[in-house]
């Protein structure tokens, strides 16, 4: 792919994940001219869904119960991204209506956690120790437009601020039934053009869930490994490489679409492990 020399004015996306981290550095900084050389009047960021965290809520996992409870967790995050990136779509394609985001994403949402919560408080339950109350972080409302979502994090990480932030690898092997999770590079972006703008929201969004769903997988290998030494590599980073890579070219090409600068962001597609 051909392109040019990447603009200086950089934003750096890290921390709670490619979309989050956007939205926590105060949305989308967009820059661009009109045809009569002044600014054109930036597209208003997608709003995100605003779930209570669980992890912090929890009290000491039990060794026996921490795969399936790291699992569930993972799921949790996962929902949160999938519904992020569907709400980043709507902010491009509005449909429905005055109802539909409470129908078709908030309603379904909160059934979804109601029953990974429920596995949460089963895992507890099921080796003896005090099961959990967790029936009220079930629902979830809306944050306004350029608020992060709260997630719970992979294992050893925050739980409030989760995503992909920190994490410090784990210097070795996981520790035994403990989920490791994927160590993807934050994305580097130029300023945004306006007209770009709806279509980079929505590929960060799908860069976040493309994350969860890995994490996910990992979390159920925690509870039931398959495969070889090199099944993760196979399995679970090479698909995501290719999947980054694919979204991340799609970034690129809405720059160039518009006339703007194309960025390189090839380097970004590889993850590892946390």
């Amino acid at each position: 792919m051909a392109r040019g020399t990447r603009n200086n004015a950089v934003l750096k996306l890290g921390g709670v994940g490619a979309l989050a981290a956007l939205l926590l550095a105060g949305g989308l900084q967009l820059a661009s001219a009109d045809e009569n050389g002044g600014s054109a009047a930036p597209a208003a960021a997608a709003q995100t869904v605003n779930c209570p965290t669980v992890r912090d809520k929890l009290p000491a996992v039990p060794a026996a119960a921490n795969a399936e409870v790291e699992r569930e967790l993972a799921n949790l995050d996962q929902e949160i991204a999938r519904q992020n990136e569907r709400l980043a779509r709507l902010a491009v394609k509005p449909e429905g209506g005055p109802n539909f985001v409470n129908n078709a994403i908030l309603g379904p949402l909160k059934n979804k956690r109601t029953a990974a919560l429920d596995r949460i408080e089963i895992a507890f339950n099921r080796i003896g120790a005090q099961r959990p109350n967790l029936d009220a972080l079930a629902g979830c409302g809306l944050n306004a437009a350029g608020v992060p979502s709260a997630v719970n994090g992979g294992a050893g990480q925050g739980g409030a601020t989760g995503g992909q932030n920190g994490g410090g690898g784990q210097n070795g092997g996981a520790a035994a039934g403990v989920a490791r999770t994927v160590n993807c590079p934050g994305v580097r972006l130029p300023a945004v053009p306006a007209a770009a703008a709806a279509q980079v929201r929505a590929e960060l969004a799908t860069l976040d869930n493309q994350i969860a769903e890995a994490n996910a997988r990992l979390a159920r290998l925690a509870v039931r490994p398959e495969g070889g030494p090199a099944f993760i590599d196979n399995a679970i980073l090479g698909p995501l490489k290719s999947k980054r890579g694919a979204a991340l070219d799609r970034i690129e090409i809405a720059f160039n679409r518009v006339g703007a600068q194309r960025p390189n962001l090839d380097a970004l597609a590889a993850c590892g492990l946390n």
